[in-house]
This record gives structure tokens, sequence and C-alpha cells, in this order.
């Protein structure tokens, strides 16, 4: 199991493993063609001004830096991105990741796993908390693009949570 990785050890050394690219529309175009490699929507990647993100591919971590921390809303649910999320990739997952938090209600949980799963009532995306918490959408709700969007408001909502 890797280790989560915070920006501060993200070492010069380690970038001379990494693709690194700078500016926000370079990183949302890299960073949204790994996620399609690794089988994840797009639509996760609702953040705007990357200042810099990179991928070490052999082990698998991924970084964002953003000029300040942000927040977005998905369906009821309140995400905040801190300024740095650094994460581990590998197919239709995303382990050990820092940086993220989503508010239910008036309870803030960070978030440590990003995972797709296919049951045969349709392919569900699940958050997983540290404390064990987990939340099943919907896939549809995270794909880009309006055809998506509207496909999404078709399908209900479930949740599910977890201890």
């Amino acid at each position: 199991m890797h280790k989560a990785q915070p920006m501060s050890s993200v070492t010069e050394e380690l970038k001379s493993k990494a693709e690194v690219y700078y500016g926000d529309k370079v990183c949302r175009e890299k960073f949204s063609l790994l996620l399609a490699e690794i089988g994840l929507p797009d639509g996760l990647l609702t953040i705007q001004d990357i200042e810099e993100c990179g991928y070490v591919k052999e082990k698998g971590f991924v970084w964002l830096k953003l000029e300040k921390k942000k927040e977005h809303k998905f369906d009821n649910i309140l995400v905040c991105y801190d300024t740095v999320v650094t994460a581990y990739v590998e197919p239709n997952k995303i382990k050990n990741l820092t940086g993220v938090k989503a508010r239910d209600f008036l309870v803030w949980f960070n978030l440590n796993e990003i995972y797709v799963k296919g049951p045969p009532e349709g392919p569900v995306i699940t958050f997983k908390s540290i404390v064990g918490l987990s939340m099943s959408f919907p896939l549809s709700l995270f794909k880009a693009g309006k055809e998506a969007k509207d496909e999404a408001k078709e399908e209900k909502r479930w949740r599910m949570i977890k201890l």
C-alpha cells in the first residue's frame, strides 16, 4: 500500500520522474485524459485555477496544486479542495487521496478513496472517507457535458452509507 505524500514531499527527484504541467488549461486537459485512462469520469475535475499538476506513472502518484482552496457542489454534497491534492491512481480507483473533503448535512468528511464499480443496476461511483463512511451515486452524475447531466437528472440518486 502506498502512503499518501503531501505536496511538501513532492521532491525535485520525484518531479524528475514525473510528467509535470503548468497552467490551468493544460493541467485540466492532462488530468481529464488521465481520469479517462483509468476509467473515471472527467466530471470529477470541476476545479479551475490549477497552477501545477504532475503524474509519476510508475508509482501512480498524482498531484494538483491550486491557486487557492476551492469549493464545488455535486448534487447536495459540498466538496472542498485544499490548495494541494495528492493521490495514487489505478484502474477505476483513486486511493490515498489527500486535500479533498465533502460535507453532507453539517458534517465534513475527509475523502480518501474514489472508485467505480458496475453492478447490474448500472455503474456507480463511490466516495469513501477515512472514518469508513461511503457515499455512492450513479456514475452519470459525474460525466461532463449536457447529455450526461440530463441523463443524471433522470436517474434517481441514491446513497449508501456504511460504517
